[in-house]
């Protein structure tokens, strides 16, 4: 082989190989066995069988966190990096041969899904380094448990199995999971103990965690969920105000939901259910006492007993207070006597009345001041149609604007008294289930008017009754025949006012008069007068007028006087008879 005036190192290396015959060929990359020849401070001289020797550090050889154990004579693997370097040994490393043994164990374990065993040795940003027999893995944070860790540092240095999540040789990337391994091992404990747990079963247990909602408790291995409703047959606001983190229960397993491995658990299931019986402890309108432990926007939680509530709705609140929150009314913690209105055992409600224990304030009005008796009272507001009056019993009574003053109109009625004004009135009607009170102020100034005008006459001509045997009002006798002044005239018919100054009525389009042609309010003005019947009286005590029931009454008395069925003297015979009868008395 010819060589050139000045050899190169890489020719010098070509005429040593062709020298050697070749023998060092395919050394390097590869991992081969050795023999420790000497220890030199930290280093191994170590023969591989090549030209020279080779330096490996001691700490190469040791596992991450503890020392080598290495003596002249042991045989070791070492990967070949270059055969000679610049000082004429051989650059050998032992952990790139255990990596690239390690590497080809962890592709057969990774393809057979097989855990692997490492030692968690460092940190990194976002996880920690794992060693794997040699191969270096990442075990991200979020992988090491099955809950969050503080503190790893027990975790460290310590042989431990791990799951391959992915790996990459060509990049050098390996990334592994514990908790992988912990959920795997749990899942065969939840599933070992949920099938030696039954449904009704009573066992031990310590609360692991409290929430607003419950308290879940470790079941040995297995958690189960106590929910709060289930804590006891009382109200209870937070699990906080009956147990505590550590505390060991004693405890009925209610629900076993094998496919999602949820256990559900309860209290008071181990106690008597006080609902049993309850429709015969709390008969329908027996009078109780409890005490308010809920107050909402549509009424008050009562206890009865522990374990047992019913509801007062806003309406069974008060007898006078009207759309008022429950809250103004009772308070949390307050003792209420409170009477069964409804039980429902099987739907476990009890619906409760708070005014029921108390007298009716209706019922003691109309015993302390019946219709006709006198009342005195405050104006408490003033509306379209009438004025409201507080009375006693914190009650109120409304007097119609017709019922204010004689002689007047209802608009000028209602400017007679304001808002705060105390005032008298008479008690005209009185109406507990429908808690109304009718009052009546002009009532007290004058009690009605005597009969006059034609009807007079036609009383003392013995032709109408003055009483007539009818009902009276505010001194107004029914079947009266009296003499209307037209107030206003309207489609429906005419307001009409007795006498001069007196009651104010109405007629009826229909009682204008016997013929449809008499039926026309237009053909009447305002202050022409006539006389007309009282028929009857509407809900406000004012009297109905018609001129029809009086020409029929009239009619009536003359054909009895004048004449009868067999006579043959005609209808007008009659009338024109009577009314001479009339002309001549008068």
């Amino acid at each position: 082989m010819a060589t050139a005036a000045n050899p190169t190192r890489d020719d010098f290396a070509a005429l040593l190989n062709e020298t050697l015959g070749g023998e060092n060929e395919g050394f390097e990359g590869r991992v081969v066995k050795g023999t420790v020849t000497g220890i030199e401070n930290d280093m191994a001289v170590i023969d591989v069988g090549l030209k020279s020797e080779g330096r490996v550090r001691l700490s190469e050889f040791a596992a991450p966190g503890q020392k080598a154990e290495l003596a002249i004579g042991d045989t070791v693997e070492v990967y070949v990096d270059r055969v000679e370097n610049v000082h004429g040994e051989a650059m050998l490393s032992r952990d790139r041969a255990r990596r690239e043994a390690a590497w080809d164990k962890l592709e057969a374990e990774f393809s057979t899904t097989a855990r692997v065993e490492g030692v968690i040795f460092g940190r990194v940003k976002g996880g920690f380094t794992v060693d794997l027999s040699g191969a270096v893995a990442f075990l991200p944070g979020s992988q090491v448990d099955i809950r969050p860790v503080r503190d790893v540092t027990p975790l460290m240095d310590i042989p431990q199995p791990f799951q391959i999540l992915k790996m990459d040789r060509r990049r050098g990337n390996i990334v592994v999971s514990r908790r992988a391994i912990l959920e795997e091992t749990r899942a065969e404990q939840r599933t070992g103990l949920i099938q030696s747990l039954a449904e009704g079963q009573v066992i031990e247990g310590v609360v692991k965690n409290i929430t607003d909602y419950g308290a879940f408790v470790d079941l040995g291995g297995i958690d189960g969920l106590l929910h709060v409703t289930d804590l006891s047959y009382k109200r209870v606001g937070h699990p906080s105000e009956m147990i505590n983190i550590g505390d060991t229960l004693k405890v009925q397993i209610i629900r076993i939901n094998k496919d999602t491995q949820r256990i559900s658990l309860g209290m008071k299931q181990l106690e008597s259910d006080p609902w049993e019986g309850a429709s015969a402890k709390y008969p329908i309108e027996g009078k109780f006492t409890g005490r308010v432990t809920n107050i909402t926007e549509y009424g008050a939680f009562v206890e009865l007993e522990p374990g047992i509530e019913g509801l007062v709705h806003v309406s069974e609140m008060s007898w006078t207070k009207k759309n008022v929150h429950p809250g103004k009314i009772v308070s949390t913690s307050q003792e209420v006597d409170v009477v069964i209105l409804e039980v429902d055992q099987d739907k476990r409600r009890i619906s409760l009345g708070l005014k029921q224990a108390i007298n009716n304030p209706w019922d003691a009005f109309m015993e302390q001041h019946p219709v006709g008796s006198t009342v005195e009272g405050e104006v408490k507001n003033a509306t379209e149609f009438g004025l409201f009056v507080g009375l006693d019993g914190d009650v109120d009574g409304m007097v119609h604007m017709s019922d204010i003053a004689w002689g007047v109109t209802g608009e000028e009625a209602l400017a007679l008294h304001h808002k705060g004004e105390t005032i008298q009135a008479v008690v005209l009607d009185i109406d507990p289930e429908k808690e109304r009170i009718s009052l009546g102020i002009k009532q007290l100034e004058r009690g009605g008017v005597a009969v006059g005008g034609a009807a007079g006459a036609a009383a003392a001509a013995g032709t109408i009754s003055s009483s007539g045997g009818g009902s009276s009002q505010g001194g107004v006798n029914k079947n009266v025949v009296t003499t209307v002044t037209v107030l206003e005239v309207r489609d429906g018919g005419l307001e009409v006012q007795m006498g001069d100054d007196g009651v104010t009525g109405f007629i009826k389009r229909t009682d204008l008069g016997r013929d449809r042609d008499e039926q026309r309010p237009e053909r009447f003005q305002v202050g022409q007068k006539f006389d007309a019947m009282v028929i009857g009286f509407d809900r406000s005590k004012k009297p109905n007028f018609s001129i029809k029931a009086m020409q029929m009454a009239e009619e009536k008395q003359a054909v009895a006087q004048y004449g009868s069925s067999d006579s043959g003297a005609s209808l007008g015979d009659i009338l024109g008879a009577a009314l001479k009868a009339r002309n001549e008395d008068s």
